[in-house]
């Protein structure tokens, strides 16, 4: 299958949906949203008559359609058409879609200790990633103000749960980076006691934005951290950087590491997150991610 994306060609090779096994955790509820690769779905594949066959059809048009998108709360599987799907992009954008654009940002803190965060209800998405995936450029690529996120050359310089407020109603977090070079082992992978802690028990958390590379092959690190998520029924979304990258330093281009990428989480997910491709260079994707961010926001916020 080739699905034509804003700015290339993707070609998806669907693969049947059922794990082969199932040592990554099932995700539940819209919290933790369904994902795949991405069809066409047009409204005409759909049928809309009520005979027998026709019903039959529609049953296997909606499981279909469940396990290659997110299909948020009150979307039905008939009312889908192609400008419901987000360019780029797995998700469909549903009621809860609201206001998306970003007017002012504010740093609030650093904490060491996630009971140290911010005790107020606002709801909160973090933003996680290897170290030097691109995640601070992200971040300032969404509230289009340099040097919100502190950039740097040198990979794992965010060291603490960094909150910025966003117009006032929620939060970006930025949260420390995994798998830096220079780290002991156990580090790359225990990334830290703290921001476990992060994810564990704050009530708030809407979403971790999971950041992938998509200029290098997959990364162990990276599937390792998914693994950790899935199995403790953390939401996320899989955002994919750098893919204004056409020709990779490893050999291969961003549309072939996230097609190898995508294929091993279905191998190991029963229901995958939603991903969506970006660039912090171009701007790929940013308007998109708002509008997602937003409604998943709206709806835990209800």
């Amino acid at each position: 299958m080739v699905l034509l994306l804003r700015y290339r060609s993707l070609t998806i090779n669907l693969a049947p949906l059922l794990p082969k096994s199932q040592k990554f955790h099932t995700f539940q509820s819209f919290r933790n949203p369904n994902f795949i690769s991405i069809p066409k779905i047009s409204a005409s594949s759909l049928p809309t008559n009520n005979t027998t066959a026709t019903n039959r059809s529609i049953s296997d048009a909606a499981r279909f359609a469940k396990s290659v998108l997110f299909v948020p709360p009150g979307v039905e599987i008939e009312e889908l058409r192609d400008d419901m799907v987000l360019p780029g992009s797995n998700i469909v954008i549903g009621p809860f879609a609201g206001h998306s654009q970003i007017k002012e940002v504010e740093f609030v803190k650093s904490s060491a200790k996630a009971r140290d965060c911010p005790k107020d209800d606002r709801p909160e998405i973090a933003i996680l990633g290897r170290s030097n995936v691109g995640k601070s450029s992200l971040i300032n690529c969404l509230v289009r103000k340099k040097e919100v996120a502190l950039t740097s050359k040198k990979p794992g310089k965010t060291q603490l749960i960094n909150h910025f407020l966003v117009n006032k109603s929620w939060y970006i977090v930025d949260l420390p980076g995994y798998g830096f070079a220079k780290a002991s082992d156990a580090a790359k992978t225990d990334w830290s006691a703290f921001t476990k802690g992060y994810f564990l028990n704050r009530d708030t958390l809407v979403c971790v934005l999971l950041l992938i590379d998509a200029s290098v092959p997959p990364q162990k690190i990276d599937l390792d951290c998914a693994n950790w998520l899935g199995r403790n029924n953390v939401p996320m979304t899989f955002v994919f950087t750098k893919c204004d990258k056409m020709k990779a330093a490893k050999g291969k281009r961003p549309d072939e590491n996230i097609k190898a990428f995508q294929q091993i989480i279905r191998e190991n997910f029963k229901v995958h997150p939603p991903w969506i491709l970006t660039s912090s260079v171009s701007g790929l994707g940013r308007d998109e991610l708002l509008l997602h961010m937003s409604q998943l926001r709206n709806y835990w916020d209800q």
